[in-house]
Order: structure tokens, then sequence, then C-alpha cells
């Protein structure tokens, strides 16, 4: 394992302990709202503080770009560490067992290293530019779906921006026509890794922030997935909307989708 990738995993691992203890007493968390339908609590201050203080022990020069604490600028700006300390935190907060940690790890603008952790389960997903993806040390592979068909699909709901709400529907109703089956999990870093996985056919969500994303497409990519804005362009951190599967499979959901495309996301 490189030794950036395994400061990744120690920092998600501590993280996750934080997390993990806190989930077992949600009536003692303090929730705030950001924003409407957006919310953080003192735990995911807390996961992150983690993160930052595992990586800047290993590399005080390196820069961080964290959800919570935003940018936090290093002497080295080439190296910056994009943090999610816990994505999902409506589940969190409701006692729904599913949300990870994002860590992820960009060298001068390029993503080398990432790492989504889901601590209740234990399972470190992981990956590295070139070198593909682990599930707890196992090989990943996308699925082998050759078609929309029978496909499932993993979409997150635009509550950040409902203005989209007519677009994305439409959206949902094509896709959901040809498919197998939809899910909305509520994690967009697990979505992402779960298609690396293959429990995923494809995955598709609009108005994503560098941090729900960084970590999870490189692993989608290191395991075989394409990945691209809902207009099949390459620069999904720029957009904030992204399709993420197979090739066959994101193929043909982009062809599905191209119809229902609102004017500002066409290209």
């Amino acid at each position: 394992m490189h030794p950036m990738l395994n400061i990744a995993v120690r920092a998600a691992r501590n993280a996750g302990k934080v997390i993990t203890r806190a989930y077992e007493q949600l009536d003692k968390v303090e929730t705030m709202a950001k924003s409407a339908n957006d919310y953080v609590t003192n735990v995911d201050k807390a996961a992150e503080q983690a993160i930052i203080e595992t990586i800047l022990k290993s590399y005080p020069d390196h820069s961080i770009i964290a959800e919570e604490s935003g940018m936090v600028e290093g002497k080295d700006n080439d190296y910056q560490w994009i943090i999610d300390p816990l994505d999902g935190t409506t589940n969190f907060i409701k006692g729904i067992p599913h949300f990870a940690i994002s860590v992820a790890l960009r060298v001068k603008g390029r993503t080398e290293h990432g790492v989504v952790y889901d601590p209740l389960r234990n399972e470190l997903f992981s990956a590295s530019r070139g070198q593909g993806a682990q599930l707890n040390d196992y090989r990943l592979r996308t699925s082998a779906a050759k078609e929309l068909d029978g496909a499932l699909l993993a979409t997150g709901f635009p509550f950040k921006r409902k203005h989209y709400m007519e677009s994305y529907l439409a959206m949902f109703a094509a896709l959901f026509n040809q498919c197998g089956d939809m899910r909305r999990a509520g994690s967009a870093a697990l979505d992402l890794a779960y298609v690396a996985a293959g429990r995923h056919d494809g995955f598709w969500e609009m108005g994503l922030k560098p941090w729900d994303l960084a970590a999870g497409e490189l692993i989608a990519r290191e395991a075989g997935a394409i990945v691209t804005d809902f207009a099949g362009g390459s620069d999904v951190y720029r957009a904030g909307d992204i399709v993420c599967g197979n090739p066959k499979v994101v193929k043909g959901m982009l062809s599905v989708m191209r119809p229902h495309l609102p004017d500002s996301m066409k290209g």
C-alpha cells in the first residue's frame, strides 16, 4: 500500500471510532442546520478533526479541503486532501445504519488515492491511481451488466437544488421505465463504492461537492467504471453532476437522460 493511502486509511479508521461511539448514544448528538435540509452534528466536526490531525501529523505541509472546515492552506498546495467526515449525516441522525467517511488525496489537481470507509460494517473501499480498487484487500470489479434492462441503479434526490426537480423527475421516470430497479440510500460515497463492488450497476446524482465525489469516483474508475457528468463530459468536479457505471450501462443511461437535461447541463 502506498504510504499516503496508508495515512488515508488510518485517518478514516480514526474518524470511524469517533462515529461508531457516538452512534451508540444518538440521544447525546448535537445537530445544527447548515441550510435548508442540510445538517451538521458535533460528530461530523469531531470526526473531521480526527482526520485532519492524522493527516497533518504525517504531512504537516499539505493542504486540506474539508466539508465542515473549508480550505486549510498548507505550504504545499500541490497536495490537497479532500475530506467528508460523515457522508450520510441525515441517516446517522435518524439512526439509519448507512453512512461513510470519505478521504481522498489530489496531487496537482488529479486524484491519486481514495478511501471510503463504512465503520458500522467495517468495509474499507480503497484505491490508488493505476493500482486497482479493493474492498478489505479483495480486488473489486464493476458489474458485468450489458444493458440498462434489468440493471440496478442508485441515485440521490436533488434536495439542495429543488429548482431542478422537474428535470430530475423526468430523468428518473425515463431511467426507471428501462432499468430493473432504483435505490436511494443517502450516501453518494457509498453509492460510488457500491458501483465499484458491482452491487449497483450504475449511479447518478446532481449537485454534489468535491468531498462527496473525490474518493468514490477514483475507487469506481479503478474498478473499471466510467465516470461522466450528465452531458457525457469528464469534469464532474466542476459540474457536480455524475453518472457512473460500467461502460455499457453509462452509455445507456446517458442516452435515456439526454432528452430531459436542463439547458444548463447540456454542455
